[in-house]
């Protein structure tokens, strides 16, 4: 809904008249703006704990979309040429692939909230960047051992840091929707 140009006009001229009469007021507000924006330690706790949680959210998600979609139907013989329902399969393991990458990458950032994970997790940055590729791989059907050994042992390797670092990564299965959203 666009709004009307005399909203926007009226918005301008109160933030103006606003910040006119901050400065306007005089004193020393560098030091008030600078001890406002000081974080406490319990905001920084909170941070890193929920840093941890979102870790093992986006990681046990990453986890489960891998077995579930690509690990699983690949040790079936769903990806064999001629397997009944081979395509679907392979789209299905092609966004789980693209999912799984997409998770991982979120849940490196996450850990960078976190001291002790950050460097847990931080070697396994290249490890991730080589998956990047691997969802289209699986879609156009030219995947093979080393590729679903790739994605599982990179898994793997998020899980054991994760659990070095104090945070135990769970499988957790995302839903259809979640693969193609």
């Amino acid at each position: 809904m666009p709004r009307s140009p005399s909203r926007g006009v009226v918005a301008l001229l109160l933030s103006c008249v606003l910040l006119l009469t901050t400065a306007a007021c005089g004193g020393d507000d560098t030091q008030s703006a600078s001890s406002a924006a000081t974080p406490t330690s319990t905001s920084t706790f909170e941070q890193q704990k929920l840093a941890k949680t979102r870790f093992v959210a986006n990681a046990g998600l990453a986890a489960g979309a891998t077995y579930q979609w690509i690990v699983k139907p690949y040790r079936a013989g769903k990806f064999a040429k001629g397997a009944d329902g081979r395509t679907f399969a392979l789209v299905k393991a092609g966004l789980a692939g693209a999912f799984t990458y997409n998770r991982l990458k979120a849940a490196v950032n996450n850990a960078k909230g976190d001291p002790l994970l950050s460097k847990a997790v931080a070697p396994l940055t290249a490890g991730i960047e080589s998956l990047k590729e691997l969802g289209t791989k699986l879609r156009k059907g030219e995947v093979g051992a080393a590729d679903v050994g790739a994605f599982e042992s990179v898994i793997n390797s998020v899980k054991d840091a994760g659990q070095s670092a104090g945070a135990v990564v769970v499988e957790k299965v995302p839903s259809t929707s979640q693969l193609g959203g």
